[in-house]
């Protein structure tokens, strides 16, 4: 890690170390909120706040994805933008785990509130409902391709789903990194934050 990425990875753990007691929309940095109401993606600071969280949340399950497939990424940022509300930046190829990638944004998104869909019934229709949400349904489907589950969406949404499960403490860390940050995180940073805590 480069020092000036340690000294940034040194300031986030200290800043979550201060807010370490806030829920996730308390914690929300202020270039953020201003960033979506002055850039007119919310009316007022309330709902500028909430889509940020859900934004840190979306790109957190992005990038914890791609560590888990062994994919690099230069950056993570949720700055709001015409085109998108966040972004992992330039991830390289997952190979036969693209997919997992593509989906890991959705899912994290679910797992956030515990409202990712349970039934067969339920994946399937939430499947058919998911199509224009910036290209991760059309990479997520493009990336089943050559796979076990390229017949099978439904299974690859549950396969993605119990891979990210287990890392929702990782996912929600990297999130709320992003959230008291005012500015992208390197990934040597984003890596360091979704690490597994230590055990013993």
């Amino acid at each position: 890690m480069k020092p000036g990425e340690l000294r940034t990875l040194e300031a986030v753990r200290a800043e979550l170390s201060r807010l370490v007691r806030y829920d996730d929309e308390s914690l929300v940095h202020d270039v953020w909120i201003r960033q979506r109401y002055e850039g007119g993606f919310a009316g007022t600071y309330a709902p500028a706040r909430a889509e940020a969280v859900a934004t840190a949340w979306h790109e957190a399950g992005h990038a914890v994805a791609a560590l888990a497939a062994r994919a690099r990424f230069s950056s993570a940022s949720i700055r709001a933008g015409a085109r998108s509300s966040g972004r992992v930046h330039a991830i390289t190829s997952g190979g036969a785990d693209e997919f997992l990638i593509a989906a890991g944004g959705r899912v994290a998104e679910g797992l956030r509130g515990w409202t990712l869909p349970s039934s067969d019934a339920e994946v399937r229709a939430w499947l058919a409902s998911w199509r224009d949400d910036g290209g991760d349904a059309r990479r997520f489907r493009a990336g089943l391709a050559g796979t076990r589950f390229a017949a099978d969406e439904a299974a690859a949404w549950r396969h993605c789903v119990d891979r990210l499960t287990p890392l929702r403490p990782q996912i929600r860390s990297l999130a709320r990194g992003l959230l008291v940050w005012p500015r992208h995180l390197p990934y040597a940073v984003a890596a360091a934050l979704a690490a597994p805590a230590p055990t013993g």
